[in-house]
């Protein structure tokens, strides 16, 4: 009778129940952890996949600067510079080379992320952005496999793949807002060093020319907010970002800029002007103000009418000093030695850096002996390219550099140099110091645009590429041409201001290259 009894409490008891639940959630808990091998695998290769589509896009984006030869420049570096790994995808574990990657160049972006980027190109100068899509690797699913099987469920998706969209920017910073046409698409500044140039103001609605000069973003100018000029607005706005010394302005893109044809600057010829120590018109009332202080070294020939100390409404010629001559050949800046002799016609805006060297020494060291002083020849020696036959620029510079002789008027430094020469080069109307300030004072910084084909120019334009920053010396005073809406400016090439690569610019302006991942 007891056996019926020890069978029921057994029916009963709930003694080790738990046990068979723990089992039932052991083998769950066992399915699941083999289930996340197949899931950290495929996020491991996913991973490794994109880190390889940025790294392929950010090498690609670095080449995209916009010249003939960008695209290839940017493949070859795809398939170069980056190689990877990827672990666990089916097929070859290095990742290296075009096989493992397609690229597509874009010449914009849509606005949102979401949108598919469409705006294809195969044009090296439009080309800003490149879409990388790796190609996809297949992972094998072990125990994911067997879960499929077990339960009836669709298989896991195992094939993984990555993109990535990168691109390059160059931007001026803090360069003075003006451009100019180039002669000629090839035309370099490096090349033309000692040129110069008689920048016209360029037509209103009108074909632009070689040498005409505009403005870049003249409404909508970003300004650093740090300058002189932060604050300001409408005229007061144009003539700092004309003649104030930096920083001035934020950065401007070489891809485009917008820009404005010359007429539209009124009077910006007098804030140009103040670097030469001249205060007259719009600027009367800033030789006093240190922003606006002039170069070290402001000859130029002409003094005060009358006396004084500031040259304002009213100028003479001085009667033994000169300021830097002009070339006396100018032509078209692409055919070598073709000169004429209208100065200012259409073609024939650009010289050929010759000009009156023994001119300019005879007269404006006349008051001393002669001859170029020994300080002023060492320099050049040391430092001109070609002390000969040195740029105006160089010379300029020499005469900054040696502290002495045209500077000071006296060569001996006893006072008693015969005849008082009527400039000595050093400002004598604003003589209030900027720590900004030095031989730069007198160099802008201005975009060099091909206003010809394929952009053809005329009157305001937008987007427009640049196709390099230009230093230009100022050689003397700009001057307005009588009708109160455009004048000329006479400089000299000092070379390529940078922003091509090669860094922060010597004398003015500074230039950066982005490259940044976008998607």
């Amino acid at each position: 009778m007891r056996q019926p009894q020890a069978i029921s409490r057994f029916i009963r008891s709930e003694d080790g129940g738990v046990l068979a639940f723990w089992g039932v959630c052991l083998a769950a808990l066992l399915g699941m952890v083999a289930l996340s091998f197949d899931f950290g695998r495929i996020a491991v290769t996913q991973t490794e996949l994109q880190a390889f589509a940025d790294n392929v896009a950010l090498a690609t984006a670095g080449e995209l600067d916009g010249t003939a030869d960008a695209l290839d420049r940017a493949t070859l570096a795809a398939a170069q510079l980056i190689s990877d790994y990827q672990t666990y995808g089916n097929g070859d574990n290095v990742l290296s080379g075009a096989t493992d990657y397609t690229l597509t160049f874009l010449a914009s972006l849509p606005e949102s992320d979401t949108d598919i980027a469409a705006d294809v190109t195969a044009d090296p100068v439009d080309a800003a952005y490149v879409q990388v899509s790796v190609s996809a690797q297949t992972v094998d699913l072990t125990f994911a496999a067997a879960f499929s099987a077990l339960t009836g469920q669709d298989p896991m998706e195992n094939v993984v793949s990555a993109t990535a969209v990168a691109g390059f920017v160059s931007y001026a910073c803090d360069v003075t807002p003006m451009m100019f046409c180039m002669p000629s698409p090839s035309w370099t500044a490096d090349a033309n060093i000692g040129q110069m140039i008689q920048l016209r103001a360029g037509g209103q609605g009108a074909a632009w020319t070689p040498g005409a000069f505009g403005f870049l973003d003249p409404s909508k100018v970003l300004v650093d907010t740090e300058g002189p000029c932060e604050g300001l607005n409408g005229g007061n706005l144009d003539r700092c970002l004309m003649g104030a010394a930096g920083p001035i302005t934020q950065c401007f893109s070489y891809r485009g800029v917008d820009i404005e044809p010359g007429q539209k600057t009124g009077s910006l010829e007098a804030a140009i002007n103040t670097r030469f120590d001249i205060y007259n018109s719009t600027m009367n009332g800033e030789r006093n103000d240190a922003d606006y202080a002039p170069a070290p070294n402001v000859i130029k020939g002409i003094v005060p009418a009358g006396g004084g100390s500031c040259i304002g409404n009213n100028e003479a010629l001085s009667p033994n000093t000169v300021g830097l001559p002009r070339d006396t050949c100018f032509g078209d800046g692409v055919t070598p030695n073709t000169c004429n002799s209208v100065n200012g016609g259409v073609g024939t805006r650009f010289g050929d850096g010759n000009w009156d060297r023994s001119g300019y020494f005879g007269t404006n060291y006349a008051p001393f002996d002669g001859t170029v002083p020994a300080s002023i020849q060492g320099w050049l020696t040391t430092n001109a390219a070609n002390a000969a036959q040195p740029t105006r620029y160089e010379v300029y510079r020499a005469e900054i550099a040696t502290a002495g002789d045209i500077l000071t008027g006296d060569i001996d430094g006893n006072g008693n140099d015969g005849n008082p020469i009527a400039e000595s080069g050093r400002p004598i109307c604003n003589t209030r110091s900027n720590p900004d300030i030095d031989y730069s004072r007198r160099v802008i910084v201005a975009a060099g645009i091909n206003c010809g084909a394929p952009n053809n120019i005329s009157g305001a334009a937008t987007n427009v590429p640049v196709e390099e920053y230009v230093k230009i010396f100022l050689t003397e005073p700009a001057s307005n041409d009588g009708t109160g809406n455009s004048f000329t400016i006479w400089g000299e090439v000092a070379g390529t201001a940078g922003g091509d690569g090669d860094g922060v610019s010597e004398d003015a302006g500074l230039f950066r290259d982005l490259v940044q991942l976008y998607r």
